[in-house]
Parts: C-alpha cells; sequence; structure tokens
C-alpha cells in the first residue's frame, strides 16, 4: 500500500530536512538509519564498561564492610585518608586498636562505626563565657608593650591568649591598653 503522504522531518542522526513518506520515518537514508544503530550499540557498551568499573572500584569497600577486624590500611581505604593518619589516630586515642605483634595492628570494624557516633555526641570544646561587660579605666590597665615585656610574651602569643581568655582590649588613641586584674590572673596560671 502506498501512501501519497509527504512530510517536512529532521534525520535524528545527521540532522538535516528531508521528505518522509510516513509519520513515523526518524532517519533520511538506510545509512544514517545504521549510524545512528552503531552509535546505540557503541553507548551501551560504553555505559556497561563505566558500570563495570565503578563496581570494580567499590568492590574493595564492600569487601570491608563484611570484615570483622580491619588491617591498618584497610581502615584508611574505608576513611579515605593515608596509613600515617589512621596510625596518628590510633596513637591520639581517637581509634582503638590492639598490636598483636610487629606490624600486626588490627581494628575492630565496629570502632570504626562507633566513631562517627561519637563525633555526633561529642560536644565541641566551648571557650571559657566571657567576663563580665565591665568599664575599664585607663588607670587599671597595662598597655600591650608594658605587658610584653613584663611578661616576656610576643605580641602574636599576647594576642592569641586575650582573644582564647576574651580579654577585652581597649583602644585609645594610638595605644591598646589591657585589664590589669584579669592580665595578672591569666598569667598567675
Amino acid at each position: 500500500m502506498s501512501s501519497n503522504i509527504t512530510i517536512q522531518r529532521i534525520c535524528q542522526n545527521c540532522k538535516n530536512e528531508f521528505t518522509a513518506k510516513t509519520t513515523v520515518t526518524k532517519f533520511c537514508s538506510m545509512k544514517c538509519s545504521k549510524a545512528s544503530w552503531r552509535n546505540e550499540k557503541r553507548n551501551v557498551k560504553i555505559d556497561n564498561s563505566n558500570l563495570e568499573t565503578r563496581l570494580n572500584k567499590i568492590a574493595p569497600i564492600i569487601d570491608l564492610k563484611a570484615k570483622e577486624f580491619l588491617k591498618v590500611k584497610e581502615v584508611a581505604i574505608l576513611l579515605n585518608c593515608s596509613v600515617r593518619s589512621v596510625y596518628y589516630y590510633i596513637d591520639n586515642g581517637t581509634i582503638h586498636a590492639v598490636n598483636l605483634g610487629e606490624r600486626i595492628t588490627r581494628i575492630k570494624r565496629n570502632e570504626i562505626d562507633n566513631l562517627f557516633k561519637k563525633m555526633k555526641s561529642t560536644p565541641t570544646e566551648t571557650p571559657p563565657p566571657p567576663p563580665e561587660a565591665k568599664e575599664y579605666d585607663i588607670l587599671e590597665c597595662y598597655t600591650i608593650t608594658e605587658v610584653q615585656t613584663k611578661y616576656n610574651i610576643s605580641p602574636a602569643g599576647l594576642y592569641l591568649l586575650m582573644q582564647k581568655n576574651n580579654i577585652p582590649k581597649i583602644k585609645k588613641w594610638r595605644y591598646v591598653y589591657a585589664p590589669k586584674e584579669l592580665i595578672d590572673n591569666l598569667f598567675k596560671l
């Protein structure tokens, strides 16, 4: 059965305009149809290859999740950090490990899981509360230079201590002052 229909379409492969004789025609020629089919098959193969690569990448992690006791190198893979970092965490006490002999350090799998639970539940270290807002007279204060010479401390160290202990700084003209009582209490320790 022949058709008297002529429809202007755009080829899905070469993007050129052509006259189609049916409403479902997608390609301008057999050449474009075969080229499209080859591209489709090639894309399926590429997708399968990429999926296989992704599975090969995560396979070691899946194996590690199934183990009860892990080596340091395996913990490093699981935490996505260096082996040296894992040893640092062990020395620091963040991760508990058992040394069974020379080069035989083992870490329990649930220790790694509990590590993140501990991190969530432990509050972060809070700085000491700021001293009561009090107006200090300049006569009751040291200049920063006086504090440095009296307690033999560097400017950076002094500013760090003042910031850490919430000691207020009073700026008058070109001098910066700090309250004597707070500075003396800080360095009494």
